[in-house]
């Protein structure tokens, strides 16, 4: 039994996930501080004055929690969008790159599809012949009594 959970281990997908998955975490806490420590106060600026950041004060004036934080959103949007970059350029796009090398297609687009006339399956490759459902061939379906081409 630990053979086995052993050898699941050592496949070479888990460990680039895991390989990937640190990485991701090390740019996130990276990315957090940078949005933390330059992009909040650059976005609390824009609002001017002396005010706890960019929106509005819902209730009394000082409570942080009736304020209504935009510049945290935005913040926050930024965040995202940078971490999701990090990790396409510096995980996804080299993946796909060793992922060919050894001939396996990973983060492909999805090949074409067609739908079944005869049972409307939505899931058939656009080459296919006959539907891998109802076994009809990919001709339109013909009026009830006339003659099949």
């Amino acid at each position: 039994m630990l053979k086995g959970f052993k050898n699941f281990l050592m496949r070479g997908d888990v460990i680039v996930v895991a390989v990937g998955l640190i990485v991701a975490l090390a740019f996130s806490t990276l990315i957090k501080s940078f949005t933390d420590s330059v992009i909040n106060p650059i976005i609390a600026r824009a609002q001017g004055g002396h005010s706890v950041g960019l929106g509005w004060q819902l209730g009394q004036a000082g409570n942080r929690a009736t304020f209504l934080d935009i510049g945290s959103f935005i913040s926050a949007l930024i965040y995202f969008l940078t971490f999701m970059a990090v990790v396409y350029f510096l995980i996804v796009v080299p993946y796909k790159h060793y992922s060919a090398r050894h001939g396996v297609a990973a983060f492909q687009e999805p090949s074409p599809v067609k739908t079944c006339p005869a049972c409307l399956s939505e899931d058939l490759p656009a080459a296919a012949v006959k539907c891998r459902h109802c076994g009809t061939d990919g001709q339109q379906p013909t009026p009830t009594g006339a003659p099949r081409p």
